[in-house]
């Protein structure tokens, strides 16, 4: 494609000159929705991981609210996952933010557990109104369960449950037009089991989640970071 001198154009005439012939794709962007808030007046609870390495399951559960779209709305997706074998231990989905559905993915993770391993558990997560909430916060008391939650914004202050999160979203739920809220939790529940028993993690020595989960001791990272090598 030539200008009006016979020469093809600089990157900005040739966008320009895209966009007059209507030739530019558009690239839908996926909207964003707000899962954390933490403007709030519930207690807020330190940091209690930063300098931990889990050496067993049920040692530090880290909690976070997700989104997933249908063409009904959008569903809200609460996950808990243990930090040690990196296994999704508890969920729920629901169509709003409300505590209701953090604290089904709670007590489905405590079903799992005895109160002995429950005393001796940290809960990690944000600083959002669920976690802080007084209902949430009584589970975790009543189990003897310690509270831990970030302190800033930060993503790596709760790395493995955004990236469980986002192993979700990236290899199924983006490829997927989910019709409805009801075949939304029925597809996160043929998922979830998939990624718990079927998909190795390169962190926890190329095992699935639910074998690493009967594991004890330290898990073989399978990769370097660049400062590493």
């Amino acid at each position: 494609m030539f200008d009006n001198t016979g020469c093809f154009p600089g990157r900005d005439a040739f966008i320009e000159m895209l966009r007059k012939h209507g030739l530019m794709v558009r690239i839908k962007r996926r909207r964003r929705y707000k899962t954390t808030d933490s403007e709030h007046s519930y207690r807020k609870y330190p940091n209690l991981i930063k300098e931990i390495v889990p050496t067993r399951p049920n040692q530090v559960w880290a909690s976070d609210i997700t989104y997933v779209e249908t063409s009904e709305g959008v569903c809200y997706l609460s996950l808990i996952t243990d930090l040690y074998s990196h296994k999704i231990v508890g969920w729920s989905v629901g169509p709003t933010l409300e505590t209701t559905y953090p604290i089904e993915a709670l007590n489905m993770a405590y079903k799992e557990i005895d109160e002995e391993t429950a005393r001796y558990l940290i809960h990690h997560s944000d600083r959002g109104c669920q976690y802080c909430s007084q209902a949430y916060v009584s589970i975790l008391k009543r189990h003897g369960t310690s509270i831990s939650m970030t302190q800033s914004g930060d993503p790596l202050e709760n790395a493995v449950a955004e990236r469980a999160n986002g192993i979700l979203k990236t290899e199924w739920l983006y490829k997927m037009t989910i019709p409805t809220r009801k075949a939304c939790k029925k597809e996160l529940t043929r998922i979830i089991a998939f990624y718990n028993e079927e998909r190795p993690h390169m962190s926890i020595g190329n095992q699935t989640p639910s074998v690493a989960h009967t594991q004890y001791g330290p898990q073989q990272r399978m990769w370097k970071n660049h400062w590493e090598m």
